[in-house]
């Protein structure tokens, strides 16, 4: 802590972890949330058939978490939507993503070094929203650490956990994408920081809030953009889960990254790659039309 100390990490750190998310890290939240969901397979025809269901769904992919964990703590899912400003400003980057003139704003934030600083600042609200949801559960379950780390889990994880019910709206079936059963980095490092979070929460983690929050964040914007820049879906925890998986659980060794977020047969082997080429199809779908 002394070394901390000398460099002034802790003052930064403690101004760090109050500073306000409205409205810039939110925006960026609701701008590569609601950009993966264009990425997604058949998300484009929905907009055009339909503007209510991708609305709706582009509401779930923004504030998915909160009403997860509403519904799990015995509130309204609704509650999150007296917010006025933030349901304005998604709805506004959703219309502007699926509808904006020439593709215009779609094509700068898709712009990939638009897209890193993006992507870096949503790591931001989600360890926040790590950190809160570790909070609210154990101000109403004091000594509910597995409360603690599941509410903490479901924040971060966003919509991925109710993937299927938002691909329903969406009109599409696919039950072997199921979150639990193929979890991404993003939701394997949620549960991380919910566990880390719910340790600090209960003094277990010689470690103040402040500065947690700035070393997870720091974490979690590098591994994104590294993987983001890189186009990689793979896992910085890979190799220790494969490790810990062959002592404890008898898997097999080096079990392998694909076959374990990816399911076999007719599913690509490469979700990131899917969307990242169905996103460029229908940029070039776009460009024919304009020509």
């Amino acid at each position: 802590m002394e070394v901390l100390a000398a460099l002034n990490l802790g003052d930064f750190a403690q101004v760090f972890s109050k500073m306000g998310m409205f409205p810039v890290f939110d925006l960026a939240y609701y701008i590569v949330s609601i950009l993966y969901l264009k990425y997604e397979p058949g998300s484009v025809e929905v907009s055009r058939r339909s503007p209510v269901a991708s609305w709706l769904c582009a509401m779930l992919y923004c504030f998915g978490s909160y009403i997860l964990a509403d519904i799990m703590l015995g509130s309204s899912p609704l509650d999150y939507f007296q917010y006025n400003s933030h349901i304005l400003l998604a709805s506004a980057v959703w219309y502007l993503v699926f509808y904006c003139p020439l593709n215009l704003f779609y094509k700068c934030v898709a712009f990939l070094p638009v897209k890193l600083v993006l992507v870096a600042l949503k790591e931001v609200v989600r360890t926040r929203k790590i950190a809160a949801g570790v909070h609210h559960a154990h101000h109403a379950y004091h000594h509910g650490f597995f409360i603690m780390v599941i509410v903490g889990y479901v924040k971060g994880s966003g919509v991925a956990l109710i993937s299927n019910f938002e691909q329903l709206l969406r009109g599409v079936w696919r039950p072997d994408t199921n979150e639990i059963l193929n979890m991404s980095f993003p939701t394997k490092a949620s549960l991380y920081g919910a566990i880390l979070f719910t340790l600090q929460e209960a003094h277990w983690l010689p470690v103040t809030k402040s500065i947690l929050i700035l070393v997870f964040t720091l974490f979690m914007a590098t591994s994104k953009v590294v993987m983001t820049a890189r186009h990689s879906h793979g896992s910085p925890f890979a190799l220790i889960e494969s490790w810990v998986c062959h002592l404890l659980f008898g898997s097999p060794l080096g079990g392998s990254e694909e076959e374990h977020h990816h399911p076999p047969a007719a599913v690509p082997s490469s979700p990131v790659k899917t969307r990242e080429d169905a996103s460029e199809g229908t940029r070039k779908r776009k460009a024919k039309k304009a020509e």
